[in-house]
């Protein structure tokens, strides 16, 4: 099940069932069940806060991923509205589709991806795309 929360923002009114039919075909396309996945939309500081705190890293980002299984995939996504807009403007694309960029994101770290090698990054960034046009 996908849930949304929100921490010192506005709550955005997205329709959380597209987001879990979604994200439900995403997990299925890679071979896994969705387990629970709560996505936290903050602002810049409260994923700083979270970046210091959990990964000692002092900088901004859009999204931080926690994952607990991987079958049923199931963690928390927790995702700067902030850095979103910023990359939506940056790279003059809609809202939502930048936000959906950055959920699936988060949802192919769960599901193993990573980001680190250049390799990984243009296999998630295909795989981002695809799944985008899903949506």
């Amino acid at each position: 099940m996908v849930e949304f929360f929100y921490e010192e923002i506005d709550d955005l009114n997205l329709d959380v069932n597209v987001y879990q039919e979604w994200l439900s075909l995403v997990c299925l396309k890679e071979g896994k069940a969705l387990g629970d996945i709560s996505v936290v939309f903050c602002s810049d500081e409260y994923l700083l806060g979270l970046n210091i705190k959990h990964l000692n890293h002092d900088y901004y980002t859009d999204i931080i991923t926690f994952d607990y299984y991987t079958s049923p995939v199931s963690g928390d996504l927790f995702i700067s509205v902030e850095r979103v807009l910023d990359n939506a403007g940056t790279h003059n694309i809609q809202f939502d589709v930048e936000l959906k960029r950055v959920i699936v994101h988060g949802v192919l770290h769960l599901l193993g991806y990573g980001d680190k090698e250049e390799l990984d990054i243009k296999v998630i960034r295909a795989k981002e795309d695809f799944y985008i046009s899903l949506c």
